[in-house]
């Protein structure tokens, strides 16, 4: 073997042993590269979990506490609002907590109160205006579904324009619409074409 032959024959295996080294290298460099990264989403994820942003949306459980409010169901007689306490979450858009407050009463007394807001009728939406005022808009099905009867039906209105204006006090009238439409009255026997405000002498002693 000539002295070229082994000369290049050097310089081959040293190439090889080079690229051999290089690819071990990129290896090396990669692993450690996506090492590096995990560490970092981990402790970047932890530091969140530990110490939660003080700005922006945080989960619900931890911006919003319960606080006692007053719902207004009948009497056995239909003739008075019973007042009844209930811890609910305070929202921080009045619509919300009017429509949270309405749901509740479709819910029913947790207390023995009738029910003023027949079983099955559907919410839609709760808007409250500049002036002051919440528009209240159900579902047709609580025209349907209603008893009837000037007392349940003054109960009705009454027990959600009270409740709305007990526990969120910068509002002074409710406006109850039907899909979106005002409506002359729900069962034939009070005007609902017109915004309510609050009836304290319809209220006697919450039960003990």
């Amino acid at each position: 073997m000539t002295m070229a032959n082994k000369k290049e024959k050097k310089v081959k295996k040293i190439q090889a042993k080079k690229s051999k080294q290089k690819r071990r290298m990129g290896i090396l460099g990669i692993i450690v590269a996506i090492s590096v990264g995990f560490l970092i989403f981990f402790f970047v994820t932890l530091f969140d979990s530990l110490y939660p942003p003080t700005t922006g949306q945080t989960p619900r459980t931890q911006t919003q506490e319960k606080e006692q409010m007053t719902l207004f169901f009948a009497d056995p007689n239909e003739r008075f609002l019973v007042p009844e306490t209930r811890y609910m979450t305070r929202e921080t858009n009045q619509g919300d907590q009017a429509a949270a407050l309405v749901a509740a009463l479709i819910e029913g007394s947790r207390q023995g109160g009738m029910k003023t807001i027949p079983s099955g009728a559907e919410l839609i939406d709760v808007k409250i205006m500049e002036e002051g005022m919440a528009v209240v808009n159900f579902k047709e099905n609580i025209i349907d579904l209603h008893p009837g009867g000037s007392a349940s039906e003054i109960m009705t209105i009454f027990s959600i324009s009270n409740t709305i204006l007990t526990n969120i006090p910068s509002l002074n009238r409710v406006l109850i619409k039907v899909e979106g439409k005002s409506i002359q009255t729900l069962k034939g026997h009070m005007n609902t074409e017109s915004p309510i405000g609050m009836n304290e002498e319809l209220i006697i002693e919450e039960r003990s």
